[in-house]
């Protein structure tokens, strides 16, 4: 039986044909009638691994459920949930819209700590190309990095048309580092990017918001944004914010790790510009 794709309870819905799912399905319904607020914040990846079920089944499940694929299936389940997404029992990840500045900084710190200094020694002076990547939203937080460090480093590169990014990745090497950005990790386009780059032998940094999805496959680090964004607030301030200050971060260790080149690049970027302004 295929369930309508219209809104509504989904919940009562996946209760009311239940014995109809295989034993496989019943693991994913399961699941999210029991955590219904994040599933709605997962990747396919985090419910395939929280359910010990293979991604195939979760979409076999949205199938079942008459939606296209995962990401049609969190939509319409948000909107059918009414759920107030203020609410702290919806918002579960380790940072929440309560936490002052100060503990925001923190939490950040503390879990990013590491991945940042990694990607700084990755970026370093070693690399012969950093080339940044993302599409639609993503797109533009990555051009806003790459203009960001185009002040201080001249081997950053960024192109918007998807078949120009992957001619770029086709030919990158082991010389080189692709910084792919990225809040689901789901997204096909820049996937591929990512496959073609790690398969060139390119080291691979991921900024994203899920530690487990189908792109970070292919990374050998993972930059987490903090911000929890539901399946209706593609773009949204809170996520955005939370990518401007990993890039900060980042942006600043590099900066300081290599003050000798950058700082002289950064006062010639600087005064190229200056006859533009009054």
């Amino acid at each position: 039986m295929i369930v309508s794709s219209e809104t509504g309870d989904f919940l009562a819905r996946i209760r009311s044909v239940y014995n109809q799912f295989t034993r496989v399905e019943k693991k994913v319904a399961d699941y999210i009638m029991e955590h219904p607020g994040e599933v709605i914040f997962m990747s396919i990846t985090e419910l395939s691994d929280a359910c010990g079920v293979g991604e195939t089944s979760v979409f076999r499940f949205c199938r079942t459920m008459g939606m296209g694929g995962y990401q049609e299936f969190k939509m319409r389940f948000s909107l059918s949930m009414q759920t107030d997404v203020g609410k702290e029992d919806v918002l579960t990840g380790a940072i929440t819209p309560w936490d002052d500045l100060n503990a925001l900084v923190q939490k950040v710190l503390q879990t990013e700590q590491r991945a940042l200094s990694e990607t700084a020694a990755l970026l370093d002076v070693k690399a012969r190309r950093i080339i940044f990547f993302g599409v639609g939203a993503s797109f533009t937080a990555a051009l806003k990095t790459s203009h960001k460090f185009l002040r201080i480093e001249p081997k950053v590169n960024c192109v918007n048309d998807a078949h120009t990014q992957a001619m770029l990745a086709a030919t990158m090497s082991a010389e080189d580092v692709a910084v792919v950005f990225s809040y689901s990790g789901s997204t096909k386009d820049t996937n591929a990017v990512a496959e073609l780059a790690k398969k060139n032998g390119a080291k691979v940094v991921a900024i994203t918001r899920f530690q487990k999805s189908p792109l970070t496959e292919f990374t050998d680090v993972i930059l987490l944004c903090g911000a929890n964004e539901g399946p209706l607030q593609s773009g949204s301030a809170s996520a955005d914010i939370s990518q401007a200050f990993l890039v900060d971060l980042l942006y600043t260790e590099y900066y300081r790790r290599n003050m000798d080149r950058c700082g002289p690049n950064n006062e010639k970027t600087a005064s190229s510009v200056l006859n533009k302004l009054y």
